[in-house]
């Protein structure tokens, strides 16, 4: 039967089919819909773990104790879980298990805009890349039977396009492999003694994965023309195959490490003219080189940003039609933090107070831009509480009384906990605010250690914030509500005081949580009003101003009521019955 699927969807559907029974990931945009699609299989035992790294190790296990298991993450996060990647390159597996990493080229979502490749290369597993839906389910199912045929990991890669675009795929029945476990202490524990003996095999693995390369089919030569070889991969190869049809021959790559080097050669032999089309780093187009072949790629082709139909064919000296255009201009939408949004009140408290915040990975990173304009560092998960101890420990008293790190719950359970037990243990008179909205809300609202609920919503563990950071040697630790400013100005005012390192939860559920029931919408006295725009210094987009005078926009506002908070004429009014 054929179906129309997301490629997130699809690597879902080859996880079903390939008899896969447990899998761990953490949420990250473009990979999270791979999990919360596995999740709708009642087969497959499913988790978000606190991080990448947990997840990973977690998968492991379960591959270990002789079931099929996959670990899911997006670029940065594969970052957290290298640790065990690297290792597990030299134990190897029991049951198949693979990893998606979904690269995020053009930085939709992410802080860099780094290749993942390069992982699998210094790793030295097989990494495959499906080009559409129908590759994402096949190579999903083939990732595994690699990954028991030679023992190791296998690395998917995927990207925004393919993850988030739709195209038809063939499903199947589903088959479980099982494996028993078996102690092996020369293979899994990785004491220099064994660990020496298992690079060889490591070695010994990658020839042989070099000969499965140039043999298999999903590493395909399709001869049309003589004059111009194009060898692609991913994506890209849609763009190479929309832009020139059969008028030229494309060598397209579905494994990507170990690359074919006879493969490759031979289709450089049958044209004239030969280019590598690839996003991101020059990967496949410098180990062309350096099998002495003259070739093309990153002269003619960016290293930054996502390609296009449009962006190939004007490299190729192609003719590119014009497009739509509106005549009228469209004034800028940038992004901004949602109506009735917990963290805006926090850090509008922040900004009164003219702090130095160093923030996290989150939505609460937009409070960076206008007007609040507060956070001045966003590094990578949990970096903020690591670097405002820095901070604090060389500025000294220069920074005490105004520096304060922010961080998500998520984002803390996730790389926080350590930040903070480095402040704990080595004293630097620092204050973190943990942005607690009760759930993980950049990537679409998926549950966390903090809030109580698995990932099927079911009942689970739950993390006390305010007993866990206690337990970690914080004294000081209070809970304010972001709704309210003076709760939240007094707070930051005594913490920043304080002489040892501190702890504010910002508590409030975000505003668009499904079970949240918010307040009637306020509405402006105009006869009150002065138009004095103190209530635009929240930067709320339920809030504008119309003929000199606030205006609120019923459909967006929930009626939190922190802009009535800083009217000095009490113009806003509840439009409660």
């Amino acid at each position: 039967m054929k179906q129309l699927m997301l490629g997130n969807k699809a690597i879902a559907r080859g996880l079903y089919e390939a008899g896969v029974c447990f899998v761990s990931s953490y949420p990250g945009t473009p990979s999270t819909e791979i999990t919360e699609e596995a999740a709708k299989f009642d087969e497959i035992y499913c988790e978000w773990a606190p991080n990448e790294k947990v997840a990973l190790e977690s998968a492991f296990g379960a591959s270990l104790a002789g079931r099929r298991a996959f670990c899911g993450q997006k670029h940065v996060g594969l970052n957290v879980a290298a640790d065990p990647l690297f290792t597990m390159a030299y134990t190897g597996v029991n049951a198949g298990l693979v990893i998606v990493v979904a690269d995020d080229a053009g930085m939709h979502s992410s802080q860099n805009e780094q290749d993942s490749r390069h992982y699998a290369i210094a790793a030295k597993v097989p990494m495959l890349e499906p080009s559409d839906s129908a590759e994402a389910l096949e190579f999903t199912k083939l990732a595994y039977e690699i990954s028991e045929l030679f023992d190791t990991p296998v690395i998917i890669k995927m990207c925004t396009r393919v993850a988030h675009s739709q195209s038809v795929v063939e499903i199947g029945e589903r088959v479980v492999p099982e494996k028993s476990y078996e102690k092996d202490i020369a293979k899994y524990v990785m004491m220099p003694g064994n660990a020496k003996k298992r690079h060889p095999i490591v070695e010994a693995r990658m020839k042989n994965l070099i000969e499965y390369a140039e043999k298999t089919p999903i590493n395909r030569a399709e001869i049309f023309s003589g004059e111009i070889g194009i060898i692609t991969s991913s994506t890209s190869y849609q763009y190479v195959k929309e832009v020139f049809g059969d008028s030229v021959s494309v060598l397209k790559l579905g494994m990507v490490n170990p690359l074919p080097p006879e493969l490759i050669k031979d289709f450089a032999s049958k044209v004239k003219r030969l280019v590598v089309v690839e996003e991101l780093d020059a990967v496949i187009e410098n180990f062309v080189k350096s099998l002495g072949i003259k070739v093309e790629g990153k002269n003619i082709l960016p290293v930054i940003d996502e390609f296009s139909q449009n962006l190939i064919a004007k490299s190729f000296g192609k003719e590119v039609t014009a497009g739509v255009t509106v005549e009228d201009k469209i004034p800028a939408r940038p992004p901004v933090m949602c109506a009735g949004c917990p963290h805006r009140g926090l850090f509008y408290s922040l900004k009164k107070r003219n702090c130095t915040v160093l923030g996290d990975i989150g939505c609460y990173t937009l409070g960076a831009v206008p007007p609040l304009s507060t956070i001045e560092l966003t590094l990578c998960m949990g970096a903020s509480i690591g670097a405002t101890h820095g901070f604090n420990k060389i500025l000294g008293e220069k920074s005490e009384g105004k520096t304060v790190a922010v961080i998500g719950d998520s984002t803390f359970m996730h790389s926080g906990m350590t930040g903070l037990a480095n402040v704990a243990y080595n004293q630097s008179n620092s204050t973190v605010i943990i942005l607690d909205n009760s759930i993980t809300g950049m990537t679409g609202h998926q549950q966390n250690p903090t809030t109580g609920f698995n990932i099927k919503g079911d009942p689970a563990g739950k993390i006390n914030l305010e007993e866990l950071v206690k337990a970690m040697g914080i004294k000081r630790v209070r809970v304010v509500d972001p709704y309210n400013l003076k709760e939240c100005d007094a707070a930051i005012k005594e913490e920043l005081a304080a002489a040892e390192p501190s702890v504010i939860i910002s508590r409030r559920p975000c505003a668009l949580l499904k079970y949240v029931k918010h307040k009637p919408p306020l509405a402006v006295d105009a006869e009150k009003c002065i138009g004095c725009k103190s209530c635009m210094k929240i930067g709320c987009p339920a809030i504008s101003m119309k003929d000199g005078k606030a205006f609120v926009d019923a459909t967006q506002c929930v009626g939190c009521g922190v802009c009535s908070q800083l009217c000095p004429k009490k113009a806003f009014m509840s439009t409660e019955a």
